[in-house]
This record gives C-alpha cells, structure tokens and sequence, in this order.
C-alpha cells in the first residue's frame, strides 16, 4: 500500500502520529517484555518475523504513489508473536522499509495504522472471536484462523487504504474502486496461502513458536 507524503494533509499525519504513539504506550505497558527477555528463542522468533517480513515487503507491485501492493504477514506475526509483539515486528519492518528508500519518514504513521495496526488488531479480534464462538480444533485454527483470517486482514487493509485515498482526495473513489480494491482480492488469495501455510508448519513442527497454540486446547477431545 505505502501510501506516500503527498496525498494527504498535515492533519492526516498528525492524527496518525496521535494514534501511533498511543498504541506505542499501549504497548510499552502490556507486551511481554518479561518473557520476551527470559526466552531467548521467543526474541529470535520476534526478530526472524522482522527479516522474512522485510524481504516480503520488499517484493511490491503498482504503477501510481501509494497504490502499490504487497503481502503483509500480519496474521501470522499475530499468531506466532500475540498483538503487542506482532505490532513491535512490523514496525521494525516498516522501519527498515523506510531506511532502505522505500518510503519517506514522514509517511511512516500513517503506513503503520494502515499496514501494521489495523491489519494486526483485525487479526487478534478475528483469532479471539474464533476461539470463543468455534469449536477448539486444530483444522479450525489453522483454516478458519490461518488461511481465511490472513484474506480478511489483507482485504480490510485494502479497505481502509482505499476509504483513506478517497477521503484525502488523492484519488477519486470510481478509479480506486475499479483499479485498485479489486487487486486486493488477488492479494488476499496470496496471503491466505501465506500466513496458513506458515501457521500450518509452525503448529506441526515447532508448536512452542506460536504463542495462540497450545496443543492440549486444539488436540485435547472436549
């Protein structure tokens, strides 16, 4: 999405900046800094996120400022890492977007509520919701939760860039609607494979490396 400087005004960025530095307190207060100190393979986990998802970002694709398009990863960071973690590790992404050109610094709040805390909230409001009203089983986890859940957070990202562009005015909401919400559709094909494909062989493999999965809730007979 890297929506860039120049399509929206001042507020825009301010209000951005508001939202990023609450989430920032938000974090600071309740992530599992603890844990995360004490568990040297938990801070491995965190920053090895952060590099597969650097080299993802970096494959984009778009043909006008701030309508490029990329995977996000953030249902699988959500999954493995929790909320907190997770918005820590795409901010560290974004970050090093930023550093390597990608983006100017002055667009970096308003690319981290769109690409990082929507996406990321979404996806732990969508695990929560699974986990309280479907049943506690392993395929539901990972289908439901994995594959369907990473389409949705992608789709919604598209959404909210798409209402942002409009009500900026950066572009008219007929061209956004017809040439790029649509993409979003294929984009969210790919993510789904992506992050389920990913949580698939975490919970197999390394079940300890995510931290929504624990084997005696999704394999324990009710």
């Amino acid at each position: 999405m890297d929506l860039v400087v120049e399509l929206f005004p001042l507020s825009w960025h301010l209000t951005a900046s508001g939202i990023c530095l609450a989430l920032a307190v938000w974090v600071g207060r309740s992530a599992p800094w603890r844990t995360l100190v004490q568990d040297g393979p938990r801070l491995n986990i965190l920053m090895g996120c952060a590099v597969l998802l650097m080299a993802l970002w970096s494959l984009r694709a778009g043909v006008q400022p701030g309508l490029n398009l990329h995977v996000l990863g953030a249902m699988a960071a959500t999954l493995i890492l929790g909320p907190q973690l997770a918005l820590v590790a795409l901010a560290v992404t974004l970050t090093a977007v930023t550093l390597n050109g990608a983006l100017p610094w002055g667009a970096w709040p308003i690319n981290f509520v769109v690409m990082v805390a929507w996406p990321v909230l979404l996806a732990w409001a969508l695990h929560r919701w699974v986990a309280r009203h479907l049943p506690k089983n392993f395929f539901v986890f990972v289908f439901i939760t994995g594959f369907l859940g990473g389409a949705l957070t992608v789709l919604a990202s598209g959404a909210l860039a798409t209402l942002c562009l409009a009500l900026a005015g950066a572009y008219d909401l007929t061209s956004l609607t017809e040439g790029y919400l649509p993409f979003f559709l294929l984009l969210g094909f790919s993510e789904a494979w992506l992050s389920g494909g990913a949580i698939t062989l975490l919970v197999i493999y390394r079940p300890g490396w995510v931290s929504t999965f624990s084997d005696e809730v999704y394999f324990t007979k009710p």
